[in-house]
């Protein structure tokens, strides 16, 4: 998309020339997932042909927001302010860029499910940043155009949004659409079940901090969760990515116990 961007250890992506004006967002070019990554095509399909249908391949995306997030402030950030005055002083420049990595995420996701992605997660890290009055300006609007635009193409293909810290937004995320709502560990999960209600599918929401404490420690967790989760439309998972550091025969013994687990 014309983004030159590093990975860095320890601080993630960093973006050399990160977007200020109307001028840059100009520069971002369309996305054209098959000549621009066509590895990801080429895994997905051999990844697919390997489990079979033993496990599910899942796919991923980031939400337009968090990824002009990351192009604005040039990174990660704390206080998020270089977006927030890109926001809040020159809507029509954000909102530009926002409408290109919607339709950028949406190609992508379509281009990962015609090359074996059975199901596709859109990660939209940072939009919990914003107020809710704001999410429903520089968001909601764009999730849901990805979700409408997917689904006239690959209606039978589930989508599951996860927006961390999203406790605040939590009625506002099923109406973009999607198939799944992901909750972080701070949403108490009888309570994200009541307030999204029983036609929403949940998934979550483990700790990963949990993974560091004793088998049965975990168990305890993992039980709490499922019970409070009930008996359908829930994905057991943890709440957010593993930590480093975590022992593996602890993430071992999740799967373990979330493979035993019976309604």
């Amino acid at each position: 998309m014309n983004i030159p961007f590093d990975i860095v250890k320890g601080k993630g992506p960093v973006i050399f020339n990160p977007i200020k004006e109307a001028a840059d967002v100009d520069k971002v070019r369309e996305f054209v997932p098959e000549e621009c990554i066509p590895y990801v095509g080429e895994a997905l399909t051999i990844l697919r042909q390997e489990v079979k249908n033993e496990a599910a391949v899942l796919g991923f995306v980031g939400a337009p927001f968090t990824l002009a997030s990351y192009v604005v402030e040039g990174g990660s950030s704390k206080h998020f302010s270089k977006i927030k005055r890109l926001a809040f002083s020159k809507p029509k420049v954000l909102h530009a860029l926002l409408q290109k990595f919607t339709d950028s995420m949406a190609k992508y996701i379509q281009y990962q499910a015609d090359n074996g992605a059975q199901v596709v997660q859109i990660f939209d890290s940072w939009a919990t940043e914003l107020s809710p009055v704001d999410f429903d300006e520089f968001s909601l609007p764009y999730l849901k155009q990805i979700v409408d635009t997917v689904k006239q193409s690959h209606p039978e293909l589930p989508l599951i949004l996860y927006a961390s810290g999203s406790g605040g937004l939590l009625e506002r995320l099923p109406s973009t659409g999607v198939d799944v709502v992901s909750l972080d560990w701070t949403v108490d999960m009888a309570d994200g079940r009541r307030r999204l209600g029983p036609s929403v599918a949940v998934q979550g929401n483990v700790d990963p901090g949990v993974l560091f404490g004793s088998k049965e420690f975990i168990t305890n967790r993992i039980m709490d969760t499922v019970r409070k989760a009930g008996s359908g439309k829930h994905i057991l998972n943890l709440g957010h990515g593993i930590v480093v550091g975590t022992p593996e025969e602890n993430v071992a013994h999740f799967f373990e116990v979330a493979k035993g687990i019976r309604y």
